[in-house]
């Protein structure tokens, strides 16, 4: 449950952060026609806030299943991270956000709501809340589920037709498949390796 749980539990509460605190932005700026520029520097802090965000939560996921399988593999003989470790998963996760992500931010930053940095700042203030907190507790969350949960918050607290459902109808059931498909494929492997005898 410290697993599924959390994964279940946070995109709700980051979606609430961002909705609340977007109405209240609005509602604090209702008499300005034109959202102050502050915002368009302020989403620069937020954003290597979520990156920071990114970097302990996802990462540590990736660093632990590798030291899980040297441990069990018998190359370390305390579970401790190595430092390879460390500098490979921060490199390939920098390389992979770098040169893979683009269809992904594509999708975050125009397919689910139309944003303005007051509401870029928003969406990456609530998510990287949420997810340094979860770290903190040692819960593993997505982090890709909680910046879309908290866009789809900033968009809906202007309204709810500003929020693209199909996408997140289309992204849910990407979600939803993942977990039990990951589990069969790495099940499948497991029987794979037992039928041919590969210790």
């Amino acid at each position: 449950y410290r697993v599924i749980l959390p994964m279940i539990l946070t995109p709700l509460i980051g979606f609430a952060i961002a909705y609340i605190l977007m109405k209240w932005l609005y509602c604090a700026m209702k008499n300005h026609s034109h959202h102050p520029k502050i915002f368009n520097h302020l989403q620069i802090g937020s954003a290597c806030f979520v990156a920071l965000a990114h970097g302990l939560n996802d990462a540590q996921k990736s660093m632990g299943i590798i030291t899980l399988g040297l441990f069990a593999g018998g190359y370390l003989a305390t579970p401790h991270i190595p430092l390879w470790v460390i500098l490979s998963c921060a490199l390939v996760m920098a390389l992979g956000t770098a040169f893979g992500g683009m269809r992904i931010i594509k999708t975050l930053a125009y397919s689910i709501t139309s944003i303005e940095p007051i509401q870029g700042f928003v969406a990456e203030s609530a998510s990287s809340a949420v997810i340094l907190g979860a770290s903190f507790l040692g819960m593993p969350i997505s982090s890709t589920q909680m910046i879309t949960s908290s866009i789809t918050g900033i968009g809906a607290a202007k309204t709810l037709h500003a929020v693209s459902w199909r996408t997140l109808k289309r992204l849910a059931l990407a979600w939803g498949l993942t977990l039990p498909g990951s589990a069969l494929f790495a099940g499948l492997v497991y029987l794979l390796i037992q039928v041919i005898g590969i210790e």
